[in-house]
């Protein structure tokens, strides 16, 4: 009864785990490098894109692809696959590489470390830009390195070979790629987690535009020094290293850079910014275009404010009653006829364009919708602008215009009538003895 207990809160607690951590490996592309020195003693390095596996156990686990070069991650304090819960191994995009620390030797503080380590580098990447995480793989030794640990003096790694590592520094960004409008307050997201406790971490944040890197903030733990501002000092100490971007502008749009460093690792993520600013639509006439037949007008759509340049403006023509049909109605007509502007810069670097066609009045298209619509990234949909058409013959309109004319007339006469016959009565009233 008791093992059979034992065996039940064992298969619980399994069951626990691996709600958590669904992801057991992941396929990577291990891209390897060969370096040498030319006869100009250049450094040349060759890329070698190999087949690995990202492989989460305990030491000893048999690879789950045995042709592959697997990195076996074991427990530590950090796990990666916490950094990419609720995603499938389908959606992410997996990349190892070797990691140099240019020759600097440093003990690594955790417990059960050995003396040297071999570093690699394991960088995560939604398919849908949702996230990006990197992690450094450690694997330790007990014996030397040969010559200097750089990437001169690398130990070759076989097909099929098995590597023992643990993770020891992680950094994420929930947002590699961000959309913000003019004037809007943006958080780009940068967090970071190192297997123990006291290093001496620094954070730095730098934007980079156009070949030009300006730092934007800097941190040190051990010293307390801080340069620049934008990310909260308290949170740094719970590895939120986060930006916050105050009223955005144009020149705001560039990529920003989280670093995070802890001897001998440095990393970094890039973080895109994008300015979309979306049109304001509009036409030079009412919702209702009243004209005669062969009269001509001309119509302008106006759509300004936006960035970037390129932008959609499509003009067409449809009965009023087919528009609100979803089955069986007619294709819309597109107009071919359309004229456009040159784009206008405005002051706030925002562009402007107009497409515009000169309306000829036919008694056939009277009652006709005719619909503006303007298309550009910021827009989940487009933009439409309508009005209807409504035309009138030569010989309505002069008749309306008479019949109106005479009305007036008629009205004007029946006021200046009914005051003189209202003046009279008074007047023999006044002049009537009593």
């Amino acid at each position: 009864m008791a093992l059979i207990l034992k065996m039940l809160i064992y298969f619980y607690l399994s069951a626990g785990v691996q709600s958590v951590h669904q992801i057991a490996w992941l396929s990577c592309q291990f891209i390897d490098e060969h370096v040498t020195l030319n006869n100009e003693s250049h450094v040349d390095t060759q890329l070698i894109y190999r087949e690995a596996m990202l492989q989460f156990g305990q030491a000893g686990d048999s690879p789950v692809n045995p042709r592959a070069v697997t990195f076996l991650v074991t427990g530590s304090k950090l796990d990666l696959r916490r950094y990419m819960e609720g995603v499938e191994a389908e959606q992410v995009e997996c990349e190892l590489r070797r990691y140099s620390t240019e020759g600097i030797h440093v003990r690594w503080p955790v417990q059960g470390a050995q003396g040297y380590n071999r570093w690699f580098s394991c960088t995560i990447k939604h398919s849908q830009d949702l996230f990006t995480v990197t992690g450094f793989l450690r694997q330790s030794s007990d014996q030397p390195p040969p010559g200097q640990q750089d990437y001169r003096r690398w130990p070759a790694i076989e097909d099929g070979e098995t590597l023992t590592t643990t993770v020891a520094m992680v950094i994420k960004t929930q947002s590699p790629s961000v959309k913000a409008g003019l004037g809007s307050h943006k958080k780009l997201h940068c967090q970071f987690a190192i297997d123990h406790k006291g290093p001496n971490v620094t954070v730095e944040w730098h934007r980079q535009h156009r070949g030009e890197k300006l730092k934007l903030f800097s941190h040190t733990s051990r010293s307390g020094r801080t340069e620049g501002t934008g990310v909260a000092l308290k949170d740094l100490a719970g590895g939120d290293a986060s930006y916050k971007l105050e009223f955005t502008k144009m020149n705001s749009e560039a990529t920003y850079i989280c670093s995070v460093s802890v001897n001998p690792l440095f990393a970094s993520l890039d973080i895109n910014l994008h300015i979309e600013e979306p049109p304001k639509v509009s036409l030079n006439v009412e919702p209702t275009v009243s004209l005669q037949e062969g009269e001509e007008q001309k119509i302008v759509c106006e759509a300004g404010g936006y960035y970037p340049l390129d932008v959609e403006i499509v003009w067409y023509e449809q009965d009023p009653a087919a528009s609100g049909q979803r089955v069986g109605a007619p294709l819309p007509k597109v107009l071919q006829n359309i004229l456009l502007s040159s784009h206008k810069l405005n002051k706030d670097d925002t562009y402007s364009v107009s497409a515009f066609f000169y309306l000829q009045a036919s008694l056939r298209d009277s009652g006709k919708q005719f619909t503006c619509s303007v298309s550009h990234k910021s827009l989940r949909v487009p933009i439409k602008k309508s009005f209807i058409l409504h035309v009138e013959e030569p010989g309505s309109w002069s008749f309306n215009l008479m019949v109106g004319f005479t009305v007036i007339t008629l009205l004007v006469i029946l006021c200046v009538m009914l005051r003189y016959l209202y003046s009279a009565r008074k007047r023999s009233l006044r002049e009537k003895p009593y």
